[in-house]
């Protein structure tokens, strides 16, 4: 019975499903480090400016995310680290270009409250972003 219930649990770490859940799991954490950057930003180092504020957390946020899905999220790749990251930031700034696209149509274009385009924006960004980091970037 053991060895059953520890095979299950193997599979399950290799599956899909696992690998979803871990690159939920890496998204709260990276959003943690952004927001945990942010706040250090404007309280501790009194910056001026949010908006710089945030662009500054929002690196230290997408290197926590690239790490975690590097190392966490999609194991067992052998390209470089250089070649992954560049892709990385490929589908990034698209997928910040496409957010804020789509945050405009709702919001701006179509009158729909902000908060409820933010959601749907945010929706697409995590199906993009995982779909392009387990396929362009972090691809076996």
């Amino acid at each position: 019975m053991r060895s059953l219930v520890l095979s299950r649990l193997s599979q399950w770490q290799d599956s899909r499903a696992a690998e979803a859940a871990r690159f939920v799991v890496n998204g709260l954490i990276a959003t943690g480090v952004h927001f945990g950057a942010l706040t250090f930003g404007l309280e501790v180092l009194h910056i001026p400016l949010a908006a710089l504020a945030n662009f500054l957390a929002a690196l230290f946020g997408i290197t926590a995310s690239f790490i975690g899905n590097r190392y966490f999220v999609f194991r067992g790749h052998s390209e470089s680290i250089v070649a992954q990251a560049t892709r990385f930031v490929g589908i990034y700034l698209l997928i910040a270009c496409l957010h804020a696209g789509l945050l405009f149509i709702i919001t701006d274009w179509l009158k729909i409250d902000f908060r409820i385009g933010f959601v749907v924006a945010t929706a697409m960004q995590m199906t993009i972003s995982y779909f392009g980091n387990r396929h362009l970037v972090f691809a076996k």
